[in-house]
């Protein structure tokens, strides 16, 4: 049997030392490609975490609402005012807000996000705190995020030993007394780019810790669930048309979208990702297009040759781009094998969601051999002009 080699990998191979430095450039494109989706991903995936843990069916938040880390309070009465509507089965509130937790180790503030809420009521998703929630009945009693950063010292660690006898102070942004409270449970909600840790009370003991913050009927977020077969198209429509415009009513899948652009669209984090990630493609382009054009004026006697015993242009621009997705394919394979290993360093090291996925795997994947192929689209252009009668 006979066995056809690609003329493109002949020629490619032919200078072992270029083709190797070739496939290590373009595993460095797809390296940073995938960097970058990875750390855009994280950054949606941690900003919206607790939007897809909230359990209900919509959500009122104030019409000055940006993201988690900007709120704005409201007033409770628009929530109440939620259970006059058909299909509105309950409400419960949410107040949010930053405050500093004292290292017990150390003795050093770090800013930490508070969530409260009223524990006789299923607020979040979330299996461990579902498990506490009576604990969190009993004043002053906090859950903290076992995957918060370690500034905030071994907390975790210490609570799991039975090694945390005092409470823990907390301190508002504005106060130089702190509030103490201890620790009743751990539960996994993870940090983002805007947040370190997190840490869960009673509404209560949220109130307590600094009650001169704001006013008690003002909340940062309210959630609505919906009687069973209530159409929630049909209740968000009448919500919207009969709320005032001091308040906004989003469902969880508008609710995240709107997280998602705001760190997309409105913050210097994001648009430095999509930036990157742009760069990263011409930079790509600009690279293969070099190593291509190289082999092309290396080898263009042969072009030459080729053209003269009678092949036409359509079998040697093939050629180029036989080059082009070999070039893609071994460049993939290193790229994809290293940047598993930066995302679990990263992952560790930041905490943050930083995971391979298969539609990131498929979308740099397909991007190379895009890029690949436009640039072995622009080096074509000396090939075509390859004259037998010039190189003889």
């Amino acid at each position: 049997m006979n066995i056809k080699i690609p003329l493109g990998w002949l020629q490619l191979v032919q200078q072992k030392l270029r083709f190797v430095i070739a496939v290590a450039g373009i595993g460095f494109i797809v390296l940073l490609m995938f960097i970058q989706l990875g750390f855009q991903d994280a950054l949606y995936s941690s900003a919206t975490a607790l939007h897809q843990r909230l359990h209900g069916d919509l959500f009122l938040v104030s019409s000055q609402y940006k993201s988690l880390t900007a709120i704005q309070s409201f007033s409770r009465t628009r929530l109440y005012q939620t259970l006059g509507f058909d299909g509105v089965d309950s409400v419960s509130s949410i107040y949010l807000q930053f405050a500093k937790l004292k290292n017990p180790v150390s003795g050093e503030k770090y800013s930490i996000y508070v969530i409260g809420f009223d524990p006789g009521k299923s607020v979040l998703d979330i299996p461990e705190v579902q498990q506490n929630l009576d604990k969190l009945k009993i004043p002053d009693v906090m859950l903290f995020d076992r995957d918060a950063r370690a500034e905030f010292g071994p907390i975790a660690e210490l609570f799991n030993q039975g090694n945390i006898k005092e409470p823990i102070e907390i301190f508002p942004f504005d106060a130089v007394k702190g509030y103490r409270v201890r620790v009743g449970g751990l539960f996994s909600l993870g940090p983002s780019f805007g947040v370190d840790g997190n840490l869960i009370v009673s509404d209560s003991t949220f109130l307590r810790i600094n009650p001169n913050s704001r006013p008690v009927e003002k909340i940062d977020m309210g959630v609505i669930k919906l009687k069973d077969g209530a159409d929630i198209k049909q209740v968000l429509a009448n919500l919207k048309a009969n709320l005032p415009n001091d308040v906004n009513i989003f469902t969880r899948q508008e609710f995240v979208a709107f997280e998602r652009e705001y760190w997309s669209v409105r913050t210097p984090i994001g648009f430095i990702l999509n930036l990157m990630l742009i760069m990263a493609s011409v930079v790509g382009v600009v690279i293969v297009y070099q190593i291509l054009y190289s082999n092309i004026a290396t080898q263009f006697i042969a072009y030459a040759t080729l053209k003269a015993i009678g092949y036409a242009n359509g079998y040697l621009l093939n050629v180029v781009f036989q080059q082009a997705i070999i070039l893609a394919l071994l460049g993939y394979i290193p790229g994809f094998i290293v940047s598993i290993g930066l995302y679990d360093f990263a992952m560790r090291a930041t905490k943050l969601p930083i995971m391979m996925t298969s539609n990131n795997a498929l979308l740099v994947l397909v991007s190379t051999v895009l890029i690949c192929i436009t640039s072995g689209a622009l080096a074509i252009n000396k090939l075509r002009s390859a004259d037998p009668a010039d190189s003889f």
